[in-house]
């Protein structure tokens, strides 16, 4: 463990320090963040948002962010990872939080804790939640880091808790199951209040889980819906009606339903925080969220996905299904070796002309022709034949990108995919900022 950073250390000392502090970068459970919380007599005074899920979690807690400011609401937002500085996971009305915050933040944890031992995530979720706590604000919107009954966003009982989707991810943790990972995300649910479930074929033990703690469970379809044509489309929910919405900016198939869940989450707490129909249109059409479906202007076409597990994927092959017509798709993947890599290119098939496999830094990091490797067995036949795709191994991602730019066509499109790694990668290298 490195020695604790004295009164002059920068941001970059401080999260080089909380790395070193715990045996393993990931160990669940609550009792030690609990402990640490109460010593800090943390408390959330603002009405409480947090939301689990698969995918789309990011997306719903932008357009949630998003639609409160524009209601003139306060609002802090914790999400995570984060793309290129740490900093982008908090926010506090709208601005990110600067490193004087955040450090100020991490030296009332450190104190606070004594012995106990808590992981990098654990500690900053308490330092981020400390500095929401100390903000005036009206609403708190938490993103959960993985799972949710051990994730340490669960200490806080939300007043409206959403599951996005339930999905295969993070096996080692939350087990190999729909119905297994279901149960583990449910567990954000509170006695009472508002549950929000906008997977439209939730598992059974989320619903069982619901029902056993008395959640007041929203699900989609049958207490919220959606309907639609090409120029605006209208949420349901149990008493609230929004007609003639504009498309939300966040691009994709998805976000339809992930917009749903958000308006869902407004309506449970509308009596606490009323959302005018205006701040709705605006807010949807102000949500930003850098790496998912974020398409770069210019030639050829940049599109960058932070996909990293099947479900993420086969978003993403259907939202490049519905661009139009391009005459190749360059691939610059990069992806960590504990992911299902297989069940990633099997939903994207035959839609890749051109991989560009980039090595990515760390022990969980493969390497150029590792991942080459990989991808030729995951694509099977398809790697054979006059048809196949090319499959190059690059040191880096800068280095793939260079090679797919260099490779593409004026009207081919490029799209950037596997990890958050990735994307951070390619928005460094082109000099931009998340």
């Amino acid at each position: 463990m490195l020695s604790r950073p004295d009164a002059s250390a920068s941001l970059a000392d401080w999260l080089q320090y909380l790395e070193s502090l715990h045996a393993k970068p990931i160990d669940m459970g609550l009792d030690r963040v609990k402990a640490v919380a109460e010593r800090l007599a943390l408390k959330l005074d603002a009405v409480t948002f947090v939301v689990g899920g698969t995918n789309g979690k990011g997306s719903t807690c932008a357009m949630l962010e998003a639609i409160l400011q524009a209601a003139g609401y306060r609002v802090g937002l914790y999400t995570s990872p984060h793309l290129i500085d740490f900093n982008e996971r908090a926010r506090v009305n709208g601005q990110i939080a600067s490193d004087a915050d955040l450090i100020a933040q991490f030296q009332a944890v450190e104190a606070a804790r004594g012995d106990i031992s808590l992981t990098y995530f654990e500690f900053t979720t308490l330092a981020i939640m400390r500095l929401f706590a100390q903000s005036p604000l009206d609403a708190v919107i938490l993103e959960v880091g993985l799972g949710g009954r051990l994730d340490a966003v669960n200490i806080v009982d939300a007043d409206c808790a959403i599951v996005t989707s339930v999905d295969l991810d993070h096996q080692d943790y939350l087990g190999d199951t729909r119905e297994q990972i279901g149960l583990e995300k449910a567990h954000i649910f509170r006695p009472g209040r508002a549950a929000i479930c906008s997977d439209p074929v939730p598992p059974q033990s989320l619903l069982d889980h619901a029902a056993a703690i008395g959640a007041d469970l929203w699900l989609f379809g049958r207490d919220f819906n959606y309907s639609g044509d090409r120029q605006q489309w209208a949420y349901g929910g149990r008493e609230t009606r929004r007609n003639s919405l504009g498309y939300p900016a966040l691009r994709g198939a998805n976000q339809l339903l992930n917009a749903s869940a958000a308006l869902a989450a407004l309506e449970s707490v509308r009596m606490r925080l009323p959302v005018p129909q205006q701040a709705v249109r605006l807010g949807l059409l102000q949500a930003a969220l850098p790496g998912r479906f974020q398409i770069l202007p210019g030639q050829p076409l940049i599109i960058l996905d932070v996909a990293h597990n099947p479900h993420a994927a086969a978003v993403l092959a259907q939202n490049l299904d519905n661009m139009g017509y391009h005459p190749y798709t360059h691939a610059v993947f990069g992806m960590l070796n504990d992911k299902d890599l297989a069940g990633v290119v099997g939903k994207l098939g035959t839609r890749i002309d051109h991989w560009y496999c980039a090595g990515l830094p760390g022990p969980r990091g493969l390497s150029g022709p590792q991942l080459c490797e990989r991808v030729q067995q995951a694509l099977g036949d398809a790697a054979q034949g006059p048809d196949a795709p090319t499959l190059n191994a690059y040191e880096d991602v800068t280095q793939a990108l260079a090679a797919a730019r260099e490779k593409a066509g004026e009207g081919d499109r490029i799209v950037v995919f596997g990890s958050f790694f990735t994307v951070a990668g390619v928005l460094q290298a082109l000099g931009r900022r998340a």
